[in-house]
């Protein structure tokens, strides 16, 4: 397993245990970051959630945002930013 895999491993469980829970803006880009980490980019026959769905919407939207992100790079993101709310 690489360096990066392994560290991003660990940052998902970190992210879990944070003393304090993070916004809603900074969830769902952990969430973002994570489907686009682990899945890449959204597959184009993905079905948009139902109008007043807002917390899918918001979810559907932010991976949707990140197209063209290479998983590695989202993996890194994804390390930077728990690491950045550890210190909080």
């Amino acid at each position: 397993m690489s360096d990066l895999k392994t560290s991003f491993e660990q940052a998902v469980a970190q992210s879990k245990q944070l003393s304090k829970r993070p916004d809603n803006e900074t969830l769902l880009k952990l969430y973002s970051l994570y489907k686009q980490a682990t899945e890449g980019d959204m597959p184009d026959d993905a079905e948009k959630p139902k109008m007043f769905d807002f917390v899918a919407q918001a979810k559907y939207d932010a991976w949707k945002n990140r197209k063209g992100t290479p998983m590695d790079a989202a993996m890194q993101q994804y390390i930077d930013l728990v690491e950045g709310l550890k210190g909080k």
